[in-house]
């Protein structure tokens, strides 16, 4: 909606609207009160009205500016004796409107002091009209079900200014709990994102960095003797590191500074890994001197967010045994069904006198590898096995949808 070339919104239409209709609610009672008539001559009811219901209609422009008008305006109209006897309360309706928004968008201080002033300069104004104006005016033409008396008039009044003032702290509060709640649930979903970019570079780089290591180890100590072997570390080493820059590609994609949740046409061909690139991994540890034996049950189809997770806890068990058990044997079973994905890797230990790995908890692959399977409300353990080696043991349940069952 426009008016004089300005767009008024929802709120400042309601205010004119409620302004209006407050405005001939205070003209009819000072037109026909329960009391006796003001000595102000009868055309004055409208501009009485009008005045004492301006502030309705502006009161979101300078809340606390407006509402020292209205409870100065309301004083005069009661004080001169321009209001209707036994319907003073009247008259404050437009101050106990603003006295809400001034209470729901303003902090309590302000909001307390502005009740205090507005019922105290209300009272007196009430307690001057009946003690100097209202014995000078005319007895009414009738008798009233509710005589005029300043105690009736003091309590109303008094109760709607508290009313008002309470009902817009509460608004306030409600408004200010719930931003610290949005606020609160943000900085959560921006940690939990951290961390979860966090876990999805440990376990790119860490796995990587792990097979190099080993290459680079091998390269180094071959290549005067066999320098065709140096030259196929070199060239292992050369293929993990493209695919490492691949996927850390594809990981800090997510911390685009733009903002813009949608990916990118580069990042869109991005290969996301999943059960399929197991063989891969298997592969990348064999060459690092692990003897790898993989078996994959597939017995249905799976989420891709099951699938990553599938191949980050495999990769990082891996990556493990890389660390710590090289050169070993390994086993890798993973059972997939419509309901549950179960995934075992076991390792027979170091052969060459390597101290065997003790405890499930410490590293942070093992920290990822427990979250991982925790978003799906699986289970995990990990630990050493009493024949030797060690053992890293998960079950992801899941639904049709990929979340957690």
């Amino acid at each position: 909606m426009k008016w004089g070339g300005q767009r008024l919104d929802g709120w400042i239409v309601t205010d004119v609207v409620t302004a209006i209709v407050v405005a001939l609610i205070i003209r009819y009672a000072v037109a026909d009160p329960p009391g006796p008539s003001s000595w102000w001559p009868a055309w004055a009811a409208w501009p009485v009205g009008a005045v004492l219901a301006l502030p309705i209609a502006v009161r979101r422009r300078r809340p606390r500016a407006v509402l020292a008008f209205a409870a100065v305006t309301g004083v005069l109209a009661t004080v001169t004796g321009a209001v209707a006897a036994g319907a003073i309360w009247v008259t404050y309706v437009p101050t106990a409107l603003v006295l809400y928004l001034v209470a729901s968008t303003t902090s309590l201080a302000w909001s307390a002091a502005g009740l205090a002033a507005c019922a105290a300069g209300a009272v007196t104004a009430v307690l001057i009209f009946y003690e100097q104006v209202f014995p000078g005016l005319e007895p009414a033409a009738g008798p009233s079900e509710l005589p005029p008396a300043w105690p009736i008039e003091v309590g109303v009044i008094s109760v709607l200014l508290i009313t008002a003032g309470a009902v817009g702290a509460a608004v306030r509060w409600k408004r200010e709990t719930t931003a610290r709640l949005v606020r609160h649930l943000s900085e959560a979903v921006v940690a939990d994102e951290r961390r979860r970019i966090a876990r999805e570079l440990h376990d790119v780089i860490g796995h990587s960095m792990s097979l190099i290591a080993v290459k680079a180890t091998v390269a180094n100590h071959v290549a005067d003797a066999r320098p065709q072997e140096a030259r196929a570390a070199l060239a292992v080493i050369e293929q993990t590191s493209r695919s490492t820059l691949t996927e850390i590609h594809r990981v800090l994609g997510l911390l685009r500074s733009d903002g813009d949740p949608r990916p990118t046409q580069e990042e869109t061909h991005l290969p996301v890994p999943g059960v399929a690139d197991l063989p891969g991994l298997a592969d990348h540890a064999r060459s690092a001197g692990v003897e790898v034996d993989l078996t994959v049950h597939e017995e249905a189809e799976l989420p891709a967010a099951v699938a990553m997770s599938i191949y980050r806890i495999v990769q990082q068990a891996l990556t493990n045994v890389i660390t710590h058990a090289a050169p070993t044997h390994c086993s890798v079973t993973v059972h997939i069904n419509h309901r549950e994905t179960t995934i075992e890797v076991l390792d027979d230990g170091p052969r060459h006198g390597r101290p065997p790995r003790t405890g499930t908890g410490g590293g942070h692959g093992l920290i990822g590898m427990r979250e991982r399977v925790k978003l799906y409300g699986g289970t995990f353990s990990a630990g050493p096995r009493s024949e030797g080696g060690f053992r890293v043991a998960a079950r992801l349940p899941y639904d049709e949808n990929s979340t957690a069952t």
